[in-house]
């Protein structure tokens, strides 16, 4: 298949590195051809740690996506998280030579590209600028400016920045896997327009992404982008404490994770137990789910007020009619929605 008509998707994350392939059909939607994933092992909390590691995962996803879609694959768009991802609100303007003219796209492009000349802070860059609403000659509230009439044209602008080096690793590891970046986007926004629908959007909305590494938010409302956030926690960390707190390997602790895990203690009973099978002959270990239960919820509590933080942080807390909207791995933990209920006091 020719590489022009495909689109391809490239998710570098913490646990596993995911390749998806679509094309646009004859009703402008995406159709999915085929995708490829492989564990992750060179990427730490949303950032890449190893070059090497992370090529060759890469290079095995793009290669299973190639052979499921029958397409050969050039260029992709790739994700970036982190926690060296931040965001801050700008307002920019420019003053138009000629009031009687129309305001056209150049006009709009050009201000959009004077936020790309802000001066950030040494070993940041400028990911992403996106336009929230416009005012020409001091009315407020446009969408789209475009063919009315002013003399200056002004803006508000969510920018989000991140660390140069942690971008650069990324274009270096698709470069290595032999293949080109197409686009830069910022993980929670694409989740955002895989998850939510407009009027979702429209009445104001939190997208909380539990990943491996990584919790991405991102608040919506009035159809705009309000605030963007990356928390350095998510399923990874869940994993970890309870390989400490029920002194058992990783393999064993993701499994019981998977399979066993909830978000509140009170939903199991004591006599609830599983056994994990010992090691080199040794007798099985019991751990009752009530305690597993316990060590989750602990640290769910702790993701859960660093994501409502964010909300009260964003100023738009009492504006998000629609709620919260989990997604990703770790929203698969059972009762997670009644913990972010209580803890938050917002539909979820």
């Amino acid at each position: 298949m020719a590489n022009s008509e495909i689109i391809v998707g490239l998710d570098i994350g913490t646990t596993k590195i995911a390749a998806i392939v679509g094309r646009r059909n004859e009703n402008n939607k995406i159709e999915i051809l085929g995708f490829g994933k492989t564990e992750s092992i060179g990427v730490k909390r949303g950032v890449v740690s190893n070059i090497e590691d992370t090529v060759q995962s890469i290079k095995v996803a793009i290669k299973e996506a190639e052979t499921r879609s029958e397409s050969d694959i050039a260029t992709v768009n790739v994700g970036i998280a982190g926690q060296h991802i931040k965001s801050i609100q700008y307002r920019g303007s420019i003053i138009r030579p000629n009031a009687e003219n129309e305001i056209t796209s150049t006009d709009i492009d050009g201000l959009t590209e004077n936020m790309y000349k802000l001066a950030m802070n040494p070993g940041e860059d400028i990911i992403d600028v996106i336009p929230q609403e416009y005012t020409v000659d001091g009315e407020t509230g446009i969408k789209q400016p475009k063919g009315m009439l002013g003399h200056q044209l002004e803006a508000n602008f969510h920018i989000i920045t991140g660390q140069t080096m942690a971008a650069k690793n990324i274009f270096k590891c698709v470069k290595k896997a032999n293949l080109e970046v197409d686009s830069l986007l910022l993980e929670p926004l694409a989740s955002a327009e895989a998850v939510l629908s407009d009027e979702e959007k429209e009445a104001g909305v939190v997208l909380v992404d539990i990943g491996g590494g990584t919790t991405d938010i991102a608040i919506f409302q009035d159809g705009i982008i309000r605030h963007t956030a990356v928390i350095p926690f998510g399923g990874d960390i869940i994993t970890e404490d309870i390989k400490e707190g029920c002194t058992i390997i990783k393999k064993h602790a993701e499994d019981l994770k998977v399979k066993f895990g909830s978000s509140l203690a009170s939903e199991n009973r004591d006599e609830e137990i599983v056994a994990i099978p010992g090691l080199r002959g040794r007798p099985p270990k019991e751990i009752t789910l009530k305690n597993l239960a316990s060590i989750i919820q602990a640290r769910m509590e702790e993701i859960i007020e660093h994501i409502y933080f964010e909300i009260k942080n964003s100023g738009y807390e009492k504006k998000l009619i629609a709620g919260i909207v989990l997604t990703g791995g770790g929203a698969q933990l059972k009762h997670i929605t009644q913990l972010t209920e209580f803890i938050t006091g917002m539909d979820t």
